[in-house]
């Protein structure tokens, strides 16, 4: 799938184009640009984010930048339920477990990705087939003091965790609102990381995820 409009020239431009989305199915934006929706998300769980980046004229494509980079916004599908609530956690990035020393929280990925994101939530039920899932009205969100405080705490400990070689030992449970996990096509994909003696160890690739609480927290500040 590759971008057909080209990118938004101001953060306005985005949100007039998110908006115009609002109240369409994915089939309907889908239909627009020549593309047959999959029949269920199952292998295809990515399809609806990046349906969207080709709507709004995202350019960042995999490359580890925001979405948007020359407005400084990054673009979260996010699946919702009846009642417009986060449906499960969100990807945020892949995590660094190697040649970390030094590495701070202003410099990290998770901080950059996270400075300002536009949400646009989407009917999440699995009831629904991918075609029939509507859009929802988009939010633009800068992460408050307090949220940034969360981010940071739960960043670093968690890096400290990676940094001491106790990657295997984080949970899901680790982090107030942020969360490591898994971040693979399937459990035979390695990566190394530093072992707790020091030297290198081979383990699955991990990722940085805002856990359900946190997401649903940003969605009621907008949507009460």
């Amino acid at each position: 799938m590759n971008p057909l409009i080209s990118p938004p020239e101001s953060i306005d431009v985005l949100l007039q184009r998110a908006e115009a989305l609002a109240g369409l199915s994915l089939g309907q934006l889908a239909q627009s640009f020549g593309i047959q929706p999959p029949t269920n998300l199952r292998r295809d769980k990515g399809w609806p984010g990046q349906l969207l980046e080709i709507a709004l004229g995202a350019n960042a494509g995999s490359k580890p930048q925001q979405d948007f980079l020359h407005l400084g916004v990054e673009l979260k599908s996010i699946p919702v339920d009846q009642n417009g609530m986060p449906m499960e956690t969100t990807y945020v990035c892949v995590a660094p477990l190697m040649e970390i020393t030094g590495l701070r929280w202003e410099q990290s990925l998770v901080y950059h990705k996270l400075q300002q994101v536009l949400w646009i939530p989407i009917q999440g039920e699995r009831t629904l087939t991918p075609a029939t899932r509507r859009i929802g009205m988009p939010i633009l969100w800068r992460p408050d003091n307090e949220q940034l405080r969360q981010l940071q705490q739960d960043w670093e400990e968690i890096m400290e965790l990676i940094s001491l070689g106790k990657v295997s030992t984080i949970t899901a449970r680790h982090g107030e609102v942020l969360q490591l996990r898994p971040k693979a096509a399937n459990s035979r994909a390695l990566t190394a990381s530093i072992a707790e003696d020091g030297s290198i160890q081979m383990t699955n690739p991990r990722g940085f995820y805002l856990k359900t609480s946190f997401t649903r927290q940003i969605l009621r500040q907008y949507f009460g």
